[in-house]
């Protein structure tokens, strides 16, 4: 569809600029001269016209559409300008031969009439013969003057003759020239090539170029993700993204030889809805990317974090309760997305209908005449149709049997079935919601053993899902604005059935062994799945959405056909989906009471089964890196502290357990003497025994025998953890107060992250501090240089040689990505949490050496870090220590509680070069009388 540009004059008066560069070039000035008038003029006329389009895109007197079409006719003029020049003043021909003819064609994009801020512009310097010197001199000049106003030309120069034997080779170049516009220049040429092209390539050759072309397609979308539901998508080249529509524009304009996107709807390959819906996303898609290119100043594609909530306010996304105007845009993005693979399953189903009545001229996707019927289906090799057209609107409930069938048997779904069911959506009504049958197809599917994750996302796609669950169809293209989510809520949700799926089958033994273990001792496989279908299904509501999503379940469920004991276990795991891995990754697993409170809570041994297996699904399908093998302990040390309690045994004393840790240790010290044994553990107390494993404590002991016997006066050993995914850093040397943050200081000059520490001290004095450590990507920090670094620095910053501040400080700022989120500081302080110490959690945005800054207010508070859980969602960090006063208690004061929260939130607001300074904390002399520090101290982040 030509678009027709407004105001042409006000973005470029081509006539004017012409005349007064011809009346310079007549006052005979020379080449130089004209040359440097040339570039100044139309660089002047190019940023003039640019500014206009930009002012009218910004305005709203102009779409995005309008705006590429306005920046096309801008080129095309000074094209014609510079050819003009050119072909009169700088290098004339008085009596030109045949030979010495030329055009300017335009191709792809630019061809099409379309030139996003930061497009290439593609051109072709078309000849009747073989290139003279008369054409080089041209071309040359045309090319250089182009490049110095700032334009990336890309460019040919081929005879008609060329371009119909490359087009016939290379389906790239066919693509281009498929698209060809004249410019300027012999028009006939152009006219010539036009008509060959059609005659000698296009004629006859459709099913292989749509063969190309899908085939082309769907590598692009392999190599991008092969999803259209990632949070930072690709409007280019991403799955449902503008590259997919000009692919479907590619094949209808060269199978059916239109060109104008609504004669598809007189050929019958369109309705005419689709067509408002081609239409629609072209111009929402267009919209988008001529804003991100005037937006980043460059031809930028990807809707990364930080230019989305800008694009959003540019195209009139506000806030709404619940949602927020971002995700409301990016919600809609994905919804145009999904159009347009609606439409690609529709351009596919014309051409094998198409294929059908003309079998010896189109061979793309051919069926075979040889079918069979299949439960009511029509079987065309490996792919399910309707038996007649009208299936759908006498059996509605066909709609739902389809996918059913398709998946018991392992088949896939036929181009023209999808293309019926997106014109039949409708009778999927409140009528058919409530059809028990309908229903139980539907939960077969959901807890089938046969993949339902391609079941449900063929489910979707072809948008039968949202119909027949509403609640589910609310979630659809539903995207979370943090850089913890990767996917859209209803993509995540999928992908965790599959996850689900194939924990079932096995697939992730070694990578989820527990879940992998538990998952056939669960009563009801229905609960399970259905769990993890509703669990994110009320967000973007408003409010809790597990509380939410709770009362979702409660009547979603007995109409799935779940009994009314199912359907509360499946409303209480909705309600609580986060509770496990809030407290395995948030509380001491290793006190008490964390496991006393998860387990009444929990309450069964069969809700713990079903919990675990869907927060291990949960976590994993948040995308890629999320889970690690440090998430996977955590859970398991969380799952096999409380089962005991829930199974009707007795957890053994601490006492007990500790001499059973003990003896453990015993045997696999058999070289030490009784001394050196019983010397070991009475420097130990028995938290340290109870909280870590025998093998653990045997390279502890090994290595603090070895220290003690060359009196070292710090001892650094690293072990790298492949499974966990982590490096294991074992620091021994005499306690003092301020430890903890000089070290987890040093550590972040050092550019790791720290997933867990455990922090002993011995009752002699010394430090025993286990920390577990990644790299930014969520990699064991495992390189030998950076290892070597780490050490140097923790010395030199014990010794007082290296500030952490300082360092910090000096370091660049957080990037525009990371800075664009606002997370409100919070700081919760719980005294209930555990029955020695005070639990204080605080949220805010994630920036480096966070926790330096927290744990070293902390110390200046005069509070003692018993153990802190760290964890970081993307850009939000999630903090929480347990601490106590310096005599070991619990801080009750009601002004030193308002201090604490007072000055931790000053720490979270501000980054590290503006927060308010904390009293420095020199390091204490080695002969220093140990801090009343407590007996043991851990960290998991």
């Amino acid at each position: 569809m030509d678009i027709v540009v407004k105001h042409r004059r006000a973005i470029i008066d081509r006539k004017d600029l012409l005349e007064a560069l011809e009346a310079y070039a007549a006052a005979e000035p020379g080449h130089d001269a004209l040359r440097l008038r040339l570039v100044q003029s139309l660089k002047q006329a190019l940023s003039d016209g640019r500014a206009e389009c930009r002012r009218r895109l910004e305005s709203n007197e102009a779409t995005g559409r309008e705006t590429a079409a306005g920046l096309c006719y801008l080129v095309d003029q000074v094209i014609r300008v510079l050819h003009d020049v050119a072909t009169r003043h700088v290098y004339p021909v008085v009596n030109p031969t045949a030979g010495e003819r030329l055009d300017l064609v335009a191709l792809g994009g630019y061809g099409r009439g379309e030139l996003a801020p930061g497009s290439d512009v593609d051109l072709l310097f078309l000849l009747p013969y073989k290139e003279t010197p008369w054409h080089e001199q041209v071309i040359e000049f045309m090319l250089y003057l182009l490049w110095d106003l700032g334009l990336k030309v890309g460019h040919a120069t081929r005879s008609v003759d060329d371009c119909i034997r490359l087009a016939r080779q290379d389906y790239t170049i066919s693509t281009a020239l498929l698209e060809m516009r004249w410019i300027w220049g012999d028009q006939a040429l152009y006219t010539e090539l036009k008509d060959r092209f059609g005659r000698e390539v296009v004629n006859g050759s459709g099913a292989a170029f749509a063969e190309a072309k899908l085939k082309e397609r769907d590598e692009r979308h392999r190599r991008l993700g092969d999803s259209r539901y990632t949070v930072e998508p690709n409007l280019k080249e991403g799955k449902g993204g503008l590259r997919d529509l000009h692919t479907l524009w590619w094949i209808a304009k060269y199978v059916h030889r239109v060109d104008d996107a609504a004669d598809l709807v007189t050929k019958g390959v369109l309705s005419a809805d689709e067509y408002r819906r081609f239409v629609k996303a072209e111009n929402f898609l267009w919209n988008v990317r001529c804003h991100l290119h005037f937006l980043t100043q460059r031809p930028e594609e990807r809707l990364t974090f930080d230019v989305q909530p800008e694009l959003a306010r540019r195209l009139g996304y506000t806030d709404h309760a619940g949602t927020k105007g971002v995700e409301r845009f990016m919600k809609h993005y994905f919804l145009f997305a999904k159009d347009v693979g609606v439409l690609t399953r529709i351009f596919c189903a014309n051409l094998e209908e198409d294929a059908r009545r003309r079998p010896s001229k189109l061979k793309l996707l051919r069926l075979s005449r040889r079918t069979k019927v299949l439960e009511g289906f029509q079987l065309e090799g490996n792919r399910l149709n309707v038996t007649a057209e009208g299936q759908f609107e006498t059996a509605p409930i066909d709609m739902i049997r389809l996918f059913e069938v398709a998946q018991r048997h392992e088949l896939d779904i036929h181009p023209q079935a999808l293309h019926l069911i997106t014109r039949n959506l409708k009778r999927i009504d409140a009528g058919l919601r409530a059809d028990p049958a309908a229903n139980a197809l539907f939960l077969d599917i959901l807890t089938s053993r046969k993949d339902p994750e391609t079941a449900l996302r063929r489910l979707n796609e072809a948008g039968v899902f949202g119909r027949l669950v509403p609640d589910f169809g609310r979630v659809v293209a539903q995207m979370q604005y943090d850089m913890y989510h990767v996917y859209t809520v209803d993509e995540h949700t999928i992908r965790a059935i599959g996850i689900l799926a194939e924990i079932e089958r096995g697939k992730l033994g070694e990578e989820l062994p527990l879940a992998t273990e538990i998952v056939h001792n669960v009563v009801s496989r229905r609960v399970l799945y259905c769990s993890v279908l509703i669990h994110d299904i009320a967000k973007g509501r408003g409010g809790d959405h597990s509380v939410i999503g709770a009362e979702v379940a409660q009547r979603l469920c007995p109409r799935l056909g779940l009994t009314a004991a199912e359907t509360e276990t499946v409303a209480w795991l909705v309600r609580y989906h986060l509770a496990m891995s809030n407290t395995a990754f948030k509380r001491d697993v290793s006190d008490p009471k964390t496991v006393q409170d998860f387990a009444e809570l929990v309450q069964s041994p069969e809700r713990l089964r079903l919990l675990t297996v869907l927060t291990v699904a949960d976590i994993r399908a948040v995308g890629p890196g999320i889970w690690n093998g440090w998430k996977g302990q955590l859970l398991r040390t969380l799952y096999y502290e409380t089962e005991p309690l829930l199974s009707g045994g007795h957890a053994s004393g601490r006492k007990d357990r500790a001499q059973r840790a003990r003896a453990e240790v015993a045997a696999r010290l058999k070289d030490w003497t009784e001394a050196e044994i019983d010397g070991f553990f009475r420097r130990h107390v028995d938290s340290y025994f109870m909280s870590t494993d025998a093998s653990s404590v045997e390279r502890h002991a090994r290595l603090m025998r070895e220290a003690d016997r060359e009196e070292a006066p710090l001892t650094l050993a690293t072990r790298i953890d492949r499974f966990r995914a982590m490096t294991e850093v074992t620091l021994y040397t005499a306690d003092h107060p301020g430890l903890f943050a000089r070290v987890t200081g040093a550590i972040s000059v050092c550019g790791a992250s720290i997933v867990d520490a455990k922090i002993f001290t011995t009752n002699d004095g010394m430090a025993l501090d286990v920390f577990t450590l990644q790299d930014a990507e969520g990699g064991p920090f495992d390189r030998p240089e950076r290892l070597a670094k780490l050490s140097t620095t923790i010395e030199q910053v014990l010794m007082g040689r290296v500030r952490p501040r300082e360092v910090l400080e000096s370091r660049s700022a957080p990037s525009k990505r990371t800075m664009n989120f606002k997370v409100q500081p919070r700081v919760l302080v719980d005294n209930n949490a555990s029955t020695r110490l005070t639990v204080i959690e605080v949220n805010g945005r994630d920036r480096p050496g966070l926790l330096f800054e927290l744990t070293r207010a902390l110390f200046a508070l005069n509070l003692t870090i018993r153990s802190a859980h760290i964890a970081t969602y993307g850009e939000r960090a999630v903090d929480v220590f347990y601490v106590s006063d310096l005599f070991g208690h619990k801080i009750r004061h009601g002004g030193k509680l308002r201090a604490i929260e007072r000055r931790l939130t000053e720490v979270l607001a501000f980054p590290a070069a503006q927060a308010p300074a904390a009293p420095p904390a020199a390091p204490a002399p080695a002969t220093e009388t140990p801090s009343p520090r407590p007996a043991r101290r851990s960290a998991a982040r």
